[in-house]
């Protein structure tokens, strides 16, 4: 339904162009029609039809460039699009094959019982990360509808804590690549959405953290309590700086699907 909705402003946005032009063209041959009989009584339709075209002409021009605005958006929208199918088929390829590729060697022969306990423990990691992937894409689709979240008093140390021992985890890295500068700190919140901003924040940082990732997180707070800041930083080579205000856009990621080195969607 989205995308048919975004579709209806250039169609009718073209349709109304049109009949502009047409109506536009119809008065300068009225105009020239005028000219030609060099009617004097004709001197008031002459200057209407005149102020009228001219209207339309601008309104023309007017619609051409926000109907090229509308093009190079929707073109920017699709290439994001089939950039995330790339990267959602990437996803779900790779462990689907890893667990093919186990599950295949379990069935065909005899192992030992530690490459067993090996294999187990791979298909489960497996498991988890299409769990992960599906997670990601139920998240991005809830949050585009509209939806009342009950807030809560939530402990923004402890939340902070308990994203990056995930992201550790997940990642396979001590728990003291994350360092953490925290103190006692509760906010009014949802403690739904605000992990997944954190989780995220914390998961890309050690993603594209240098080579060993070194991630910091601060958490301050105005002497008046009234805001807070939490401050995340890595050791990485950065976002470009032209490239900064478009890495919220949904299914933005920078370069294209086939060069990319670590995992992703686009969508935190």
């Amino acid at each position: 339904m989205q995308a048919r909705r975004s579709i209806r402003l250039p169609i009718a946005l073209a349709i109304a162009m049109i009949v502009m032009l047409v109506a536009l063209t119809v008065g300068w041959v009225m105009l020239a029609v005028r000219s030609a009989m060099q009617d004097s009584g004709f001197s008031g339709l002459y200057w209407t039809l005149l102020t009228v075209g001219a209207v339309f002409f601008a309104l023309i021009l007017a619609g051409v460039v926000i109907y090229l605005v509308l093009s190079i958006k929707a073109i920017n929208i699709s290439r994001r699009q089939s950039n995330f199918i790339d990267s959602v088929t990437h996803e779900l390829k790779s462990p689907i094959a890893s667990l093919k590729l186990y599950l295949q060697t379990l069935t065909r022969r005899q192992i030992s019982q530690q490459e067993q306990a090996d294999f187990y423990r791979s298909m489960l990691e497996d498991v988890d990360r299409l769990d992960q992937l599906i997670n990601h894409v139920l998240d991005a689709a809830r949050l585009e509808k509209p939806r009342h979240e009950v807030q809560q008093l939530v402990p923004l140390d402890q939340l902070l804590k308990a994203c990056a021992e995930e992201i550790c985890s997940r990642h396979r890295v001590p728990q003291k690549t994350i360092q953490m500068d925290l103190h006692s700190c509760s906010v009014q919140a949802s403690e739904v959405d605000l992990e997944l901003v954190f989780r995220n924040l914390l998961d890309n940082a050690v993603k594209y953290a240098g080579d060993p990732p070194q991630v910091q997180v601060s958490l301050t707070q105005t002497p008046d309590r009234e805001r807070i800041s939490v401050r995340v930083s890595d050791n990485g080579r950065g976002i470009p700086r032209k490239s900064r205000s478009k890495v919220f856009g949904r299914f933005v990621r920078l370069g294209t699907e086939l060069e990319r080195e670590q995992p992703g969607l686009g969508l935190g």
